[in-house]
């Protein structure tokens, strides 16, 4: 047999064993993102552009694509994951103070507005995250009002 060949078939026997095993899934409960909802109080459009493409990285709840079952995929879109929960997380809102409240919600739709979320390797998997102008524009109102909220908040303090 011939190195090239042993060292296919390697290969091959690797990726077969890493199937069976993977990252922890992010598999918590979306009713975590409830306090983050009812402080920030979005529209039913906004709500449901923020489940559409924001909640699946940036909560305690995924809802994976069949491909996560593939690994070494699922260790991407893991990263990906923990990511997107370092720099926002939903699920957590609670606990941020009101500065950082204010400050995510600046980034949150100075993102959405500069098409730098969601990110590109997310809408071309996930084609219904891909936002309209009007949508965006929705995204950025509602962002600019809630900022506004906390900022108000942290003046009458």
């Amino acid at each position: 047999m011939k190195i090239q060949q042993k060292i296919g078939l390697t290969f091959l026997l690797l990726l077969i064993l890493s199937q069976f095993f993977g990252p922890k899934k992010n598999d918590g409960d979306l009713a975590s993102v409830d306090a983050f909802i009812a402080e920030t109080n979005p529209p039913k459009e906004v709500h449901q552009i923020l489940k559409t493409t924001c909640f699946d990285c940036h909560s305690s709840k995924t809802n994976y694509p069949w491909y996560n079952a593939i690994t070494p995929v699922n260790y991407w879109l893991n990263a990906h994951i923990k990511d997107g929960k370092k720099h926002l997380n939903f699920s957590e809102w609670d606990t941020y103070s009101l500065k950082r409240k204010e400050h995510k919600m600046d980034e949150l739709y100075e993102e959405v507005e500069e098409h730098e979320m969601p990110l590109k390797s997310y809408t071309w998997t996930h084609p219904e995250a891909n936002l309209t102008k009007d949508q965006i524009a929705a995204v950025v109102t509602w962002g600019k009002k809630v900022q506004s909220d906390y900022k108000q908040q942290m003046i009458k303090k």
